[in-house]
């Protein structure tokens, strides 16, 4: 007998009557510090796994914990019915750490809910992202109409070091038609996004020594150069005075499909009164399609602890946003060429490679999109979604593109431009969070009658 197919009336009331548990189990999800970078108790992480498990469990789906010598991803399963396509629902359970937390009003991991926002680590990255998919498959129950796979990643927010070997070691299982990526954001609150490129990234180290020791800054400045001036006059050679890079040979295009009015941009990144904007051309080239540059760290000497002595040698982290076309290994060898050149009074200078991620373009045409833009239009009342690049990096997709060629992906978002993701007061827009389980469940009942033709 076939599966009687769910209209959409029925799914809005499905969606509607699972939200309250749905938003219950976030908040049991965010409770729990699942951060996956070296230092951090990684039984947590574990924990998150488990938790997530149960969960998809509860959907009636086929579960493993598995890993490839990093932490636990979840992988889900349900069966396609006969004829129907497969689709993957990608998120990941690994939050990043909270940093200060004197700057969160709440504690991180306690979720609180303000103005209508429900505020904790991983309250949008990427916890709702789970979420969302679990509305789904709760919104149907025993009618969901393609066969879906759960991937839910454990390390995203630590560089997905492990993922590819997962990919490779689970191919078979993982293999699917469709993929959506809840990893992203959309335009704006009321407006939703589907993503078509994302920015690369490039990170490294970049060490200047000048002096074998530290030595009186009285007895030896003024002949002797020390470090950490050193260090920062370098550091002045990447932007020019309007501040676009000007590392030479990074790729960088004048192509966004759409602009960002600057006093919203200004409003949502948080910018004090009279600091202006660097680089030139329109907000969003600068964010989507020309590489950034940002200097992330510096190891000196604390203020409170330095002593009237020239610094021998002085660190920063640097952090390189490539723009779609670019290669990591051409960016890093260019960026290694640059700061070598530019050493200023001879210094010596080591360039030390962290981890790097490609840029991706992702095709946004066919019977799967259209399914994606028509569910994100009615679940948004009649708003047309808007095709926007992301200056973040999710290394991973160009890895998913590669590993699974024939697959239409989708790059959804959960967040929004005030969710704060990875910083202090992180938040999901609530209202948003239902639209967006709405519209979920209204793609995989479009990409089912897509394929049905």
């Amino acid at each position: 007998m076939t599966t009687p197919i769910m209209t959409e009336s029925d799914l809005r009331a499905a969606v509607a009557r699972e939200l309250p548990g749905v938003r219950a189990d976030l908040e049991r999800l965010v409770r729990i510090p699942g951060i996956a970078f070296e230092g951090f108790d990684h039984t947590q992480v574990e924990r998150s796994a488990e938790a997530v498990a149960e969960l998809l469990r509860g959907c009636g789906l086929d579960v493993d914990i598995v890993r490839a010598g990093g932490q636990p991803a979840v992988i889900g399963r349900k069966a396609a019915p006969p004829g129907a396509p497969t689709v993957m629902l990608y998120a990941h359970h690994d939050v990043q750490p909270v940093g200060d937390r004197a700057l969160w009003e709440s504690d991180p991991f306690e979720p609180v809910e303000r103005d209508g926002r429900l505020y904790g680590r991983g309250a949008a990255d990427d916890k709702a992202g789970i979420m969302a998919h679990v509305a789904a498959l709760r919104a149907f129950g025993d009618r969901l109409p393609v066969g879906v796979v759960l991937f839910i990643e454990g390390e995203e927010e630590y560089g997905s070091d492990s993922l590819e070997r997962l990919l490779a070691e689970h191919r078979d299982k993982l293999a699917s038609d469709v993929i959506v990526i809840a990893d992203s954001t959309n335009w704006d609150v009321g407006v939703p996004a589907l993503t078509t490129s994302l920015r690369g990234i490039v990170n490294c180290f970049v060490e200047v020594r000048t002096l074998n020791h530290a030595v009186h800054s009285g007895m030896f400045g003024g002949a002797v150069p020390d470090a950490l001036t050193t260090l920062v006059r370098l550091l002045a050679t990447l932007h020019d005075d309007a501040g676009n890079v000007a590392v030479e040979g990074l790729v960088g295009k004048e192509e966004a499909s759409v602009d960002y009015p600057e006093d919203r941009f200004r409003a949502e990144a948080g910018l004090v009164e009279g600091a202006t904007l660097i680089g030139t051309g329109r907000i969003t080239d600068r964010l989507w399609t020309k590489p950034a540059l940002a200097v992330l760290g510096i190891d000196a000497p604390a203020t409170a602890e330095a002593p009237n002595a020239l610094v021998p040698a002085a660190k920063a982290k640097l952090s390189v946003r490539l723009a779609p076309g670019d290669d990591p290994k051409r960016a890093y060898a260019v960026l290694s060429d640059h700061l070598r050149k530019h050493a200023p009074w001879g210094a010596q200078v080591t360039v030390t490679f962290e981890h790097d991620g490609a840029p991706c373009v992702i095709d946004a045409t066919g019977p799967v999109c259209d399914a994606a833009r028509s569910a994100f239009r009615t679940a948004w009342d009649g708003t047309d979604p808007v095709d926007i690049g992301v200056g973040g990096s999710i290394p991973f997709i160009a890895t998913f593109q590669e590993m699974f060629p024939q697959a239409s992906i989708l790059v959804t978002g959960v967040e929004d431009p005030h969710a704060r993701a990875h910083g202090p007061n992180e938040s999901l827009h609530l209202g948003e969070f239902a639209r967006v389980c709405l519209a979920e469940a209204l793609l995989l009942s479009r990409v089912a009658a897509a394929a049905r033709g």
